[in-house]
């Protein structure tokens, strides 16, 4: 069965501070939007930033964490399986602009089944995002 892209619809604490992170900071093209919500083209998927007044200029979305090969993954999270290169070129771009890391860019699983490349950050709001990259995607993404 051939992928198709997701829609997935995240809540934001101010429109104007994600247009900024994912469209000029990140460089994902905008599509439809108004004044409550942006999508976004994030690597052929789209991405809904919804308004939360809510959440509060200061204030996060909550989230928890789950130990994965020593590190503290968040969850929940989001993000795109990309090829190394794009992966690479994105860890370059982001890390321009992303002061804390939750998880630098690396490579984890080095020499085993399921080696990846990943890396965890969060937007303005909380939101926690991880993009990670196989070498061989179609025979790495699901392997046990």
């Amino acid at each position: 069965m051939p992928l198709t892209p997701f829609h997935l619809a995240i809540q934001v604490r101010d429109i104007d501070e994600a247009r900024d992170f994912y469209g000029v900071k990140m460089g994902l093209p905008e599509g439809r939007s108004a004044q409550e919500w942006i999508d976004f083209n994030l690597f052929g998927h789209q991405l809904v930033t919804h308004l939360n007044p809510a959440i509060g200029n200061s204030g996060k979305v909550p989230s928890i964490a789950n130990g994965v090969d020593g590190h503290g993954v968040p969850v929940p999270h989001f993000g795109v399986v990309l090829n190394f290169e794009d992966w690479e070129a994105l860890a370059n771009t982001v890390t321009e602009f992303i002061d804390g890391f939750i998880i630098q860019p690396y490579v984890r699983f080095k020499g085993e089944q399921g080696e990846q490349g990943t890396m965890f950050f969060t937007d303005p709001s909380g939101n926690a995002l991880e993009f990670k990259a196989f070498k061989d995607i179609e025979a790495q993404l699901f392997a046990k």
